[in-house]
């Protein structure tokens, strides 16, 4: 036999092998999304946004008048930041300073949680961004000013901006856009985080309306628009707010992003859904899922190292069945889900919830 010659074939057959099973693996589709992990703790008080600080691996959960912590791995439930009546939070990574969307604006250093202090701003702030390229804090409001800008690093504020209208969702593509979807004219604002001043808003053509949630895919410059009126992400170049698409998502969003290690799209909706949208080229785009949560589980975040989606929302507890010859209680208010601090500035857009009722943290995963 001569040996060489059966040694060089064998080692051809069994590349092909590997090759061949190297093909069948990436043309498997991949697993769905399912819930893989969620906590319950009972408190009180309103929630809105969650906050998935990714490299501190902690979770931010603002409700009533503090903002509770978990571990973002095990949703173990850490310390708190009180007297703090805040609708949605922001970290900055490199300072390690944390800040709050509320009147006035709450600064934490985020490995003591200790409170650092307060920075006065206007309007009604709601949402909240870090934005990456210039270490600053966008506190979002309803009223102007539509947008306050903080330095990171000190919390001064540097600026304020006029959006135009009421925004709900930024999203930052790192090298000097900042985008805002403009909730109560149906278009998305187009910033200059250089010289804080907008450059163009992308109007929705009609395609949807009430936008409520935002994802970028920063490389590909493609943004998606998740809409309330009708129930539709509305996906645009982001060099010049071209519609490349639309398509279905569930109703009642509030928040919506990017994953771009699996290149897809998700928005969250009070109606207990999770949408999927997967691009699989910068032109091509197509509803992968639609995930089961909970019903009010409308804002979300992103943990990045996971590749997990972090829901929250809150639901009343059952009421025991009354004692014998006792009238019945009238049934308690549906929980709304969101956050009105009294008299802090968080906006009035949705009902308050001050009542006792379960907090529900959900991830959603593969």
């Amino acid at each position: 036999m001569n040996y060489p010659k059966y040694l060089s074939r064998l080692l051809v057959v069994a590349g092909i092998g590997m090759l061949t099973s190297r093909g069948f693996a990436e043309s498997t589709p991949a697993q769905p999304y399912k819930i893989v992990n969620t906590n319950q703790i009972m408190g009180a008080g309103g929630i809105d946004y969650v906050y998935a600080d990714n490299d501190g691996r902690r979770l931010y959960v603002p409700r009533g008048g503090e903002i509770l912590t978990f571990d973002l791995d095990t949703l173990k439930q850490g310390d708190s930041i009180t007297n703090a009546r805040a609708r949605g939070v922001a970290v900055d990574p490199k300072s390690h300073h944390g800040f709050c969307s509320s009147s006035p604006v709450v600064m934490w250093d985020t490995t003591t949680l200790k409170p650092i202090k307060t920075i006065d701003v206007q309007g009604r702030p709601d949402g909240i961004l870090f934005e990456p390229l210039t270490e600053r804090i966008y506190v979002l409001s309803h009223s102007q000013p539509n947008a306050t800008v903080i330095d990171g690093k000190d919390g001064s504020v540097v600026g304020t901006i006029d959006l135009g209208g009421a925004p709900e969702q930024a999203a930052s593509d790192g090298q000097g856009h900042l985008y805002v979807d403009i909730e109560d004219q149906d278009n998305v604002a187009v910033v200059d985080v250089n010289t804080l001043k907008v450059t163009a808003h992308y109007d929705l053509g009609g395609k949807g309306g009430g936008p409520g949630g935002l994802g970028l895919d920063a490389k590909n410059h493609i943004l998606f628009a998740f809409c309330h009126k009708p129930a539709t992400a509305v996906i645009l170049d982001a060099n010049d707010g071209k519609i490349l698409a639309t398509l279905p998502i569930g109703n009642g969003v509030d928040g919506g992003g990017f994953n771009p290690k699996t290149m897809e799209a998700f928005s969250s909706q009070g109606d207990g859904t999770l949408t999927i949208i997967k691009e699989t080229s910068p032109t091509t785009f197509e509803v992968e899922q639609n995930v089961q949560t909970k019903r009010g589980a409308k804002t979300c975040t992103l943990d990045t190292k996971n590749n997990q989606i972090v829901l929250i929302a809150t639901e009343r507890p059952a009421t025991p069945p009354p004692a014998a010859g006792t009238p019945a209680a009238a049934p308690a208010p549906a929980a709304t889900g969101t956050n009105q601090p009294a008299g802090s500035g968080g906006g009035g857009r949705r009902g308050n919830n001050n009542g006792p009722s379960m907090l529900n943290i959900i991830v959603v995963g593969r």
